[in-house]
């Protein structure tokens, strides 16, 4: 099982304010949900709180929660109290690729706790003010892929698409 992180940020690491995106970026979140189809998402409480209750759970994913309160509840989703007891389930269930899909807390988490094999990461090229950021890389990670692209009637500014594989 290759566990991945799926991520979204900014060039200053900005991922989110006030429990919510920043930005607009149509093909970033069809690239998200392509990725994802078909695996298990693994996500915090407040990210699955952040999400439109029209998307939740996401649909076509085995979405999975990770909180410290006992007796959270979240209809269609299974509800864990850590990132490893996610990845328990997932691999139980023969999911080839998981994802961790956040937010900060989730991601500096299961980066620290070298869980890590594959991080998808769109750099939005722009700084942004925010309140929850995606930690720094680091030199352990080797960039496999990248395919740039420019703004447009949709997109506000250049992103790229990225892979990086655990050295």
């Amino acid at each position: 099982m290759k566990v991945s992180l799926i991520v979204a940020c900014s060039e200053n690491h900005v991922i989110g304010k006030n429990n919510d995106l920043i930005w607009h970026m149509p093909k970033d979140m069809k690239f998200f949900k392509d990725t994802t189809k078909g695996h298990f998402v693994i996500m915090g409480r407040k990210n699955f709180e952040s999400i439109p209750h029209k998307y939740r759970p996401l649909p076509n994913r085995t979405n999975v929660v990770v909180t410290r309160q006992a007796s959270y509840q979240a209809e269609g989703c299974i509800v864990v109290n850590s990132i490893t007891e996610a990845l328990n389930k997932a691999k139980e269930a023969k999911d080839d690729e998981p994802f961790i899909i956040g937010g900060g807390e989730i991601y500096r988490l299961a980066l620290e706790q070298n869980l890590i094999d594959r991080v998808y990461l769109t750099r939005v090229h722009k700084n942004y003010e925010g309140d929850t950021f995606f930690p720094e890389l680091s030199s352990d990670w080797k960039l496999t892929n990248s395919e740039k692209h420019e703004a447009d009637e949709k997109h506000e500014c250049a992103y790229s698409f990225k892979i990086y594989e655990k050295a």
